[in-house]
């Protein structure tokens, strides 16, 4: 009750402006030890159950939140106090971009929605694996569980044709900041991004990675990302690819374009424009989408589910249709910070 007390006054402000301003405010009380301690307390929930092993990597719950949230890797230790499994950085692009033009982020409260057209905007990878690497020392005496992911795409100048050099200078870059890397090429917020789902293009951009990966020592998880919008034949197409390229797993899925099960009157959509949809009316289709994917695999490919999750129940769901873990971002929005903890006690139960 109270957070939604604080969530309406909250929701009165530009949501760019409420989101670093909200989680200012959580640094600020993280950073005073006896305050760390209480949020820890009040928001963390730990049960050796709700433990996963997947793709070789130890997560200590399977909520974790979904990239855009901490695109430039600045909240980490915060958002681990919030209870996080884990936590995806970016999506980073080799060069620094502002994104969109701004407004560029949009609530719709009576569909549990967001739009959003960012566009990539995040401080480079250079910036990002600087803090990476400074918080990789801080904590190395320290326990930190929480699992980060690196998030990666291609700036909006780049060609596609030439877009698996952006994503090999960003994994290359990151290689030893992050546990695991998720490829990006399903945003619907950067002009021509979502053609490279397209297999041959795809595929171009997972086998020179692999190769890069599997020429190191110790290889790191490779996943993509896709958008719920693919049909029958395009997912058929991702999990054949995913096989011939050794993927260690699949995250299904990003924002949606379309504008089916909305409320929401026809002349407000239109001002607010193009843009990703998620939350509430995306979890229908983000779920008939790992179903399929877990099927048509027979299981085979890990995955992490994104898409409408707000409750245990929710996240059930996801389980159900044949993920491995899953992702939050609109929920936590709309939830607020106890969404983690609500969420694993549904799946300690």
């Amino acid at each position: 009750m109270f957070y939604k007390f604080v969530r309406n006054i909250l929701f009165v402000f530009p949501p760019e402006d409420v989101h670093y301003f909200s989680m200012n405010m959580l640094r600020r009380g993280c950073s005073i030890g006896f305050v760390d301690k209480m949020i820890r307390s009040s928001f963390q929930f730990k049960s050796n159950a709700l433990q996963k092993n997947i793709f070789g990597l130890n997560f200590k719950n399977p909520v974790g939140l979904g990239a855009g949230f901490d695109k430039n890797a600045l909240y980490l230790n915060e958002l681990e106090a919030l209870g996080f499994g884990f936590l995806e950085i970016g999506t980073v692009t080799p060069k620094p971009q502002p994104g969109n033009d701004k407004p560029r982020l949009f609530r719709l409260k009576k569909d549990n929605a967001l739009i959003n057209r960012m566009g990539f905007n995040n401080d480079g990878v250079n910036v990002v694996k600087a803090r990476l690497s400074e918080r990789k020392s801080e904590i190395r005496n320290q326990k930190s569980e929480m699992i980060v992911g690196g998030n990666i795409g291609k700036n909006k100048i780049t060609p596609n044709e030439d877009a698996w050099k952006d994503y090999e200078i960003c994994f290359n870059a990151l290689f030893d900041c992050v546990d695991y890397f998720v490829v990006n090429v399903s945003s619907p917020n950067t002009p021509g991004l979502r053609e490279l789902q397209e297999k041959d293009s795809l595929k171009k951009i997972l086998s020179q990675l692999q190769n890069i990966n599997h020429g190191k020592q110790k290889p790191k998880p490779l996943l993509l990302k896709i958008a719920p919008d693919l049909n029958t034949k395009q997912l058929d197409d991702i999990i054949k690819l995913s096989f011939e390229t050794k993927l260690d797993g699949l995250v299904a899925t990003n924002t949606t374009i379309s504008r089916d099960n909305l409320t929401i009157h026809d002349l407000l959509l239109t001002s607010i424009g193009n843009g990703g949809l998620s939350g509430k009316p995306l979890q229908q289709r983000s779920t008939a989408v790992v179903e399929y994917l877990a099927y048509n695999s027979q299981g085979k490919i890990p995955i992490i589910a994104s898409g409408g999750i707000f409750n245990g129940n929710d996240a059930k769901e996801k389980l159900k249709a044949g993920a491995s873990i899953v992702q939050v971002w609109t929920g936590f929005i709309y939830e607020g910070p106890k969404i983690v903890k609500n969420i694993c006690e549904v799946l300690s139960e």
